[in-house]
Order: structure tokens, then sequence, then C-alpha cells
């Protein structure tokens, strides 16, 4: 189901999404066809039977069942417990891909740790990125088909060049009722210790990097096995599955276009009296059921999402396929110490350096760089917002209120923030107190005398305020 389609969706065009639904391969008209064809002919038989094999009293009963399953299929929660399902599975699948071991660190690990450019350096280096790739092949064996297909035994594993025949004895020898993937760990380990005793690995620090990256690699084959061991719980998935396949059981009988049910009257407005109700009109008979086909189309596809228990299953591409591949034994064998000589780059006497644009690309250096969403915001022009205050915990004296300039227009120029207090409303509503008092441990240099003179000025001042 990895079907990759980034590539068709990378702008956002027009119709372009749209041109997703003609594709067939990974598509869900390959998963759902066969389902959709059978669900078509149940419900052209139903419909063939009841217009033309059925007699009139028949055609009544089955008028009744049919609505009857109308009715009872929309009590059943398909949404909510289909919708749940697939949430869980979705985040099932996407963690059963990030679980993939793949051995990028793990060999940049051994190209750094593992020294030595003669035959012994190169063996131990190759042999230990060797028994990384062959515990994932073992468990790739062990979750994967198409793994499987490639790798049906042993042999082949042998054939493939991950195992010698002196290690596949070795293995075949460990009597346990377990999956040995674990095995070339432990040879990792011992190979790693015996290199740093060797002198190849160049101190503990150098090891104690190298077994991480290795339990980290080994972490992954194990929970990509414990994936594959515990599943989603099997009642879960068939209570899914019965609501699904019940709801659209339901809706081959209920929703066939059958006569409206008699005695059913018009709904009017306004009756004049003697006039009798109009006879009910019921839904057009339409042959195919469009949107209970669209309905069938979505829900049983929803189910189909369901039914994708990893990214190991079998489908149009399956990964663990793609990632058992050499590329790690280039990567400790010929590239190590293989490296370009060091030279100056051609930026190195410029302070800021600037690469080019194509002429596709130019418009892009016209855009300024980001600076913060605040930068280009508008300050207020009074001066008395942007002064600063000094409140000193150790005076006892109370820090000043903050001013809201909103409050201000209705409750005066000084009124202080509800924010603050609610006492604030009691206190003096005439002239406010000068910014500059608030300043005066700055311009009395603390002096408690210019304090208490400062204070009764502002309570005599504000007293004048309060006289008629």
């Amino acid at each position: 189901m990895t079907v990759s389609y980034t590539l068709k969706v990378a702008e956002a065009r027009f119709g372009g999404f749209s041109g997703l639904l003609l594709r067939w391969r990974g598509s869900i008209y390959k998963l759902l066809y066969k389902e959709f064809l059978l669900f078509g002919a149940l419900y052209a038989v139903l419909s063939i039977t009841y217009r033309l094999l059925l007699t009139q009293e028949q055609r009544y009963v089955y008028a009744q069942v049919a609505r009857y399953c109308n009715r009872s299929a929309d009590l059943i929660p398909l949404s909510f417990v289909l919708g749940f399902y697939v949430t869980l599975v979705v985040n099932r699948w996407w963690s059963q891909y990030t679980s993939i071991p793949l051995p990028d660190q793990l060999m940049c690990v051994i190209s750094a740790s593992v020294h030595g450019v003669d035959q012994r350096g190169r063996l131990l280096r190759r042999t230990l990125i060797r028994y990384a790739n062959l515990a994932s092949v073992l468990v790739l064996r062990s979750v994967s088909t198409r793994v499987l297909k490639r790798f049906p035994t042993m042999e082949h594993v042998v054939d493939a060049g991950f195992m010698s025949q002196e290690e596949r004895k070795k293995f075949e020898s460990l009597k346990s009722d377990f999956n040995k993937y674990w095995v070339p760990c432990v040879w990792f380990t011992n190979l790693a210790a015996q290199a740093r005793r060797d002198g190849r690995i160049r101190d503990d620090i150098a090891l104690c990097l190298l077994l991480e990256e290795l339990n980290k690699y080994r972490a992954k084959c194990s929970m990509l096995f414990h994936y594959d061991w515990i599943s989603i719980p099997l009642v879960y998935t068939q209570v899914v599955t019965i609501a699904v396949y019940s709801f659209f059981a339901l809706s081959l009988v209920g929703r066939q276009f059958v006569e409206p049910e008699a005695g059913a009257a018009k709904p009017q407005k306004l009756l004049k009296p003697g006039q009798e109700p109009a006879p009910a009109l019921g839904d057009p008979d339409m042959y195919v059921p469009l949107t209970t086909l669209l309905q069938f189309f979505f829900y049983a596809g929803w189910l189909k999402v369901g039914q994708l228990l990893g990214p190991l299953s079998r489908g149009e591409e399956d990964p663990c396929n793609l990632l058992v591949a050499q590329v790690s034994l280039l990567s400790v064998d010929e590239m190590y110490q293989n490296l370009p000589p060091a030279e100056k780059d051609q930026y190195w006497d410029e302070d800021q350096p600037q690469p080019p644009y194509t002429v596709a690309t130019a418009a892009e250096s016209l855009r300024p760089s980001f600076l913060g969403s605040t930068f280009n915001l508008r300050m207020s022009d009074d001066p008395e917002q942007s002064l600063q205050v000094e409140a000193s915990p150790g005076s006892g004296r109370p820090a000043p209120a903050a001013q809201t300039p909103l409050l201000g227009r209705f409750l005066g120029v000084g009124a202080p923030s509800p924010a603050i207090s609610l006492r604030n409303f009691g206190r003096v509503r005439g002239t406010p107190r000068p910014p500059h008092l608030l300043r005066f441990r700055a311009e009395e240099g603390g002096d408690p005398e210019a304090a208490a003179r400062i204070e009764e000025e502002s309570a005599e001042s504000g007293d004048e305020a309060l006289e008629p």
C-alpha cells in the first residue's frame, strides 16, 4: 500500500487532487471493485425480484420489511465504530514503519570507531555491519511476506552473503523455541569487545557509543517483531466487520425503491373545509441507488483502510524488500578514510555569503527576513505609555497600578486596570498622580523623607479633587 504520489500534489494547482482519482495502482478501486460489484449484483437481484416476480400482496409485505430494515440500519453507530478503529490502525501502521531498523546511524559509528586500513580492520568493519544486516533480515523474514519469498530458507540467506556456512552451523546449533534474530547482535557485541582489546577501537567511550547504537538497532528489530506478534484485539476487529456487513445487509433490503406506505398523506400547510389530503409522494423510482452505492464505497473503503495491518503486509510495494541492500557495506569499507581533500570554499573571504539564485527563484531574494511577529507592531504615540516605572519590594510601598488606555477614555485618564485590583474603583477619580512622582527613588536618591513628602502631596491633591 506504500505508493508514493507526493510529486503529483506538490503544488496547490487546480485539479491537483482530482488527478489522483484516475490512478489504479494502489487505489481504492483496485481494493474494492470485487465487493462493489457483488453488492451491486445483489441489489439488482432483489430489485428485479420485487418489480417482476412478486404479487401485489407480496410487494406490500416486502415494502414493510424494507422500511423496517431502513430504520434499523440507522441505529448502527457505524461512523463512530469505524472511525475509531481506522484511527487506531493508521497510528499503529505509522508506528510500525518508524520501527523498521535502518543501519544508517550504526554504519556511521562503525566507520568512525573501528580503525585500520589493513585487511584486519576492513574485515572487522564489514563483519560488524553484516551482523547487523543479518539481524534485520532474520526479523524481516518473520514479519514480511516479500522478504520471506526472497529468502525462503536459511540457505538462501547464506547464498545472498548475509551469513557464512560456519555461522549458519553455529546459528542452527543454538536450540531455542523463540525467534533467534538476536543471535547476530550477540556476535556483534563479542566482536566489538575483541576489537577493543586489539586496539582497533581506541577507547571505551567509542565502544560504549558503538554498543548504544547497536542496542537502538536491536530494539527496533524487537519492536517490529512484537508488533507482528501482538495484534489489535480480535474482538474489536470482529465488531467493526460485523457492524459494516450488517449495515449493508440491511441496506440491500431497506434501500430498495418501494411503493409509498398506504394511508400516508402528503403534508399540507392548511386544508380547506371538505378538502381531502393528497396522497403521499414516495421517493423517485430510481433503478440505480446512487447515494447507497456511494455510501457503500465510502464505508467499505474505510474498512479496507482499517485492514492495513502494517507497512509489512502484502501490497503494491514492500519497503522492507528495498531495505535489504549492501549500502551499509559500502559505507564501512570503500568509504573508510576515503575523504576528499579539505580546501577553502568559495565564500572564504566573504562576511555575508549569498549563494546565487536561478531565474525561477530570484524573487525569493527580495523578500525580507523574518524578524518576529511583533517586529512591525505599531506602538502607542503617547509618551506617558513608554515611561519606565520602578517598584521596590523592600520599601513597603505597593507597585503602581497598570494603566488601561481603553478604560481611561471612560473612567478618566489615569483609570487603573481592573485586572490589578477591584479596590481601585473606589479610589480617587481626580487628577491622576503625575508619572514623574513615580520615579521618586531615582530622583530623590531613595530618601525615606522625600518619599513621605511625595505621599502627602499626592493625598492632598486627591482630597482637593474630591471637594465640590
